[in-house]
């Protein structure tokens, strides 16, 4: 390893730490204040958005930084960050779960708090330790009552169908009695149906061309599987068909990072930003990576992609919350479900920093894809998957 790659893979990784850095504070302060709902911008075209947008925010926000707030270790400067995030998320928790708190989240009102139960969820599976287990009996009760008010309502019969699954993979992993296997197994069993191909599903019963593969239905399918996969045959043995899928369509995710860092705004909800590589983090965390692509390329990939994304003008506004847009401030790419809160799904691109500054992801230096072919280099060529 040259002196130079290893120089900019500690650059890449502070340049991450910064991120996490700056989308964690504005929302574990304030909520860590009991004043989230006080101090947090509602941009919206949509009505009511104000009713669910802070549990976006939060659950969102956790499920992209969760496994960096479980790990150890870092320089000075990152462990000093975690121990204070990590103490201003228990006082959040405390807070939003609490119904005597002024910053109480709304989980029994209205539909979309089913699906960011089911990303803060994802978020406890990821970093079980340091959110469940180090949490006061008082506020585990708190969360669990939570989560479960969200079954009063059924969800869409589309990608939402893991987000009931994934409330009752947690309910199982953290030994509740009556969680309910039918509501996982029926999300599983639906998207085996909806599959459309080379390591894509369609999101209901219709193929839609955006980026929701990644940003919930495989990086669910995965979590929710590696959590309770064990309790029935059945669902085991589809975990590696479905895992050979997700490290197919990662393949296409790190494919579309052009060499400068952009990538095709197709589809809903491209107001989510780097939450359009979901997978591909997720993949890259787990150490789960196809053959075919290097943790160092994917960084190299992500962080062009990142750069891109939050360093636009404008894409923070002058309090440091995110602002709807893709590069920037577009209001006009934010569909009317689209809020403050909702911006967040940026944050599950940082999956990645879960792991240790010497994992092969953090040091050395590769290209990326599209940035090798375009500079006339010789590459592979791609394949589609049969299966």
């Amino acid at each position: 390893m040259t002196v130079h790659a290893d120089n900019k893979a500690k650059q890449d990784r502070a340049y991450w730490l910064d991120c996490l850095d700056r989308l964690s504070r504005p929302i574990l302060e304030a909520l860590a204040e009991d004043r989230l709902k006080e101090i947090m911008p509602v941009e919206s075209s949509g009505k009511d958005r104000a009713l669910y947008t802070h549990l976006e925010a939060l659950g969102r926000l956790l499920c992209g930084i969760s496994p960096w707030l479980e790990a150890e270790g870092g320089d000075e400067r990152e462990q000093a960050l975690r121990a204070e995030l990590r103490q201003l998320t228990t006082r959040a928790l405390e807070h939003a779960f609490n119904p005597e708190a002024k910053d109480y989240m709304n989980l029994s009102q209205g539909y979309q708090p089913i699906v960011d139960t089911a990303f803060l969820c994802e978020a406890f599976l990821r970093a079980p330790n340091v959110l469940w287990h180090q949490q006061s009996k008082g506020v585990k009760a708190n969360l669990i009552q939570g989560w479960k008010q969200t079954r009063s309502r059924k969800p869409h019969f589309n990608n939402w169908l893991l987000f009931s699954g994934m409330i009752e993979a947690a309910l199982y992993a953290f030994q509740q009695d009556d969680w309910d296997p039918m509501r996982i197994d029926y999300g599983i069993k639906q998207h085996e149906q909806w599959y459309v191909g080379d390591g894509v599903y369609g999101d209901g019963v219709n193929y839609h061309a955006d980026y929701y593969n990644s940003f919930v239905i495989q990086p669910m399918l995965i979590d929710i599987l590696d959590t309770v996969g064990e309790v029935y045959p059945d669902w085991s043995n589809r975990f590696e068909k479905m895992k050979i899928r997700a490290q197919r369509h990662a393949e296409q995710l790190e494919r579309m990072i052009s060499p400068d860092g952009t990538f095709p705004p197709i589809g809903r909800s491209i107001a989510y930003r780097t939450g359009a590589f979901h997978l591909l983090a997720q993949l890259a965390w787990k150490k789960e990576l196809p053959s075919t692509l290097q943790p160092a390329q994917v960084r190299g990939a992500l962080t062009a992609a990142m750069k891109r994304c939050f360093d636009a003008p404008h894409t923070f506004d002058e309090q440091g919350w995110l602002t709807i847009g893709l590069s920037g401030h577009q209001p006009g790419l934010g569909e009317e479900y689209i809020s403050t809160g909702s911006l967040y799904l940026c944050s599950t691109v940082l999956l990645p920093l879960g792991l240790p500054i010497d994992d092969p992801f953090w040091t050395g230096e590769a290209e990326w894809t599209s940035k090798l072919i375009w500079s006339g280099k010789d590459y592979a060529a791609d394949h589609a998957l049969h299966h």
